[in-house]
């Protein structure tokens, strides 16, 4: 195409989004995308128990991609691709990256290489999904979990936040393709009790509450592209959670009309 003022853009091409979610323990991450539209599981982690869902088993990093290229190239009805977890499929890219480098282990390349090799096979990883998305209309949801790291800001002194549980160098790529970055946790406040002698103890209370949250904050990565609320309160009850499409319900009350075929 000729670059001229003539070709000036005022809006950008809305596509479907990709989202990654990631969560504490018991969140119920994938109860959660099994409510999304029509979704097809790339599952990777043994996580979907009960849920009836469309699914592969994944056992290896040529298994993803091929399961990729069957949704691109296939006609279907899914409207959602879920890989169930990116901190499962991180061993089969390392697996991946020192096949093609002729590696033992990923910690076989020095200071740190093989990390960095393995960098370009999240790429194409997440070019395949990317492709899905945009060329096949389908949205991306990306479950993890989480882990708890020092965090040293520049600005105050080192404090403990939320982070995917990834290496750092493909949680980087992760979060800067995706669109919406989703933390997910259970709402907690603390009381304090005197117990005496001019001494109180801090006591956690509530833990029912399901709250996704949409926005960054000094106890984790999250951000979103659509004006979203900060945070979203998931139903709480145990029957809720018997029901994916109530769950996601919840959430896609709050979306665009363009997002997720909300």
């Amino acid at each position: 195409m000729a670059i001229s003022l003539a070709s000036l853009k005022r809006k950008g091409v809305v596509k479907p989004p990709m989202m990654l979610v990631y969560a504490v323990a018991g969140f119920g991450k994938t109860t959660f995308a099994a409510g999304a539209p029509a979704p097809v599981f790339l599952a990777v982690e043994k996580g979907l128990g009960q849920l009836e869902v469309p699914h592969w088993d994944i056992a290896a990093y040529g298994e993803l991609m091929e399961a990729i290229g069957v949704l691109y190239s296939e006609e279907h009805d899914r409207k959602t691709v879920v890989l169930d977890s990116l901190d499962w499929a991180e061993p089969l890219v390392w697996a991946e990256t020192c096949r093609r480098n002729s590696w033992k282990s990923i910690e076989d390349a020095s200071y740190g290489k093989g990390y960095l090799a393995a960098i370009e096979v999240w790429r194409e990883l997440l070019d395949g999904l990317a492709a899905l998305r945009d060329e096949r209309g389908m949205s991306v949801i990306l479950l993890a979990h989480e882990k708890i790291k020092r965090f040293d800001s520049p600005e105050v002194e080192p404090y403990d936040r939320y982070m995917i549980k990834l290496h750092e160098k493909a949680a980087a790529i992760v979060q800067e393709q995706c669109d919406v970055v989703a933390f997910g946790n259970y709402r907690v406040s603390i009381n304090k009790a005197d117990v005496g002698f001019n001494k109180k103890v801090a006591r956690a209370v509530g833990g029912a509450q399901r709250v996704l949250y949409l926005e960054e904050r000094p106890a984790f990565h999250a951000k979103n592209r659509y004006s979203l609320p900060p945070s979203v309160d998931l139903p709480s009850t145990p029957d809720a959670w018997k029901q994916p499409d109530v769950i996601w319900a919840a959430f896609a009350r709050h979306l665009p009309d363009s997002m997720f075929g909300a």
